[in-house]
């Protein structure tokens, strides 16, 4: 819940922890597609997690498999995190379908 402070005259929001509630209504579907999208690019060179660890590793990011493996299943990474999923694999481009 977003509490608002009035300070010298101006007004300011604090947001301690976000929320599901307070989560924009998209990101869960940004998420799903970010989730999807990578899911589809190691099935389209077929490659494991364990191939995809080991990938990884050999640009320095260090990952265990079922670290992976839980972080993708849920769909909840970092943009840095997917891009370095992306290079790692060797994906040059990636096209994002308009609805």
């Amino acid at each position: 819940m977003a509490v608002s402070i009035l300070v010298k005259g101006k007004s300011i929001a604090y947001d301690g922890i976000r929320t599901k509630e307070d989560a924009m209504p998209t990101d869960e579907k940004f998420e799903a597609l970010a989730k999807g999208l990578l899911k589809a690019e190691l099935k389209r060179r077929n490659m494991t997690y364990a191939d995809l660890v080991g990938m990884l590793r050999k640009i320095g990011v260090k990952e265990e498999e079922h670290n992976l493996r839980n972080k993708v299943a849920r769909g909840k990474f970092t943009a840095a995190f997917f891009l370095q999923c992306l290079k790692a694999i060797g994906v040059g481009t990636l096209r994002l379908e308009s609805e």
